[in-house]
C-alpha cells in the first residue's frame, strides 16, 4: 500500500512519544521532540484530535495544528520557527 493511501486509525501522545496507528495495520512511533507544538501543549489539547484530509492527516483543533501521514512516514520534523510557546500557532 502506498503512503498516499494510508489512513489514520488512532493517535496517542505520551510524555515523549507520538504514536499513530494506520488502518493498514502499521504503527508509527515518533519522538515528540520532533513536534514542539505538540510537546508544549496541554495533555487535554493533545488528546483532542480528529482525522483530516480524507483520513490522510491529523488535526488538533485546540492547537490549530496538522500533521500528514506522508510527512510522518518520511520522518519529517516540525519546521523551525513554526512552534508557538503555548503550543498554538498564531494567526
Amino acid at each position: 500500500m502506498s503512503s498516499t493511501n494510508a489512513k489514520i486509525k488512532s493517535v496517542s501522545v505520551a510524555k515523549n512519544l507520538l504514536t499513530v496507528g494506520l488502518q493498514d495495520g502499521r504503527s508509527l512511533s515518533l519522538p515528540l521532540a520532533w513536534y514542539p507544538s505538540l510537546q508544549r501543549a496541554k495533555p487535554a489539547a493533545r488528546a483532542a484530535w480528529e482525522p483530516c484530509a480524507a483520513g490522510n492527516g491529523i488535526h488538533w483543533p485546540a492547537l490549530d495544528y496538522d500533521l500528514s501521514v506522508d510527512g510522518l512516514l518520511r520522518g519529517a520534523h516540525e519546521l523551525p520557527g513554526l512552534a508557538h510557546p503555548a503550543g498554538r500557532n498564531p494567526r
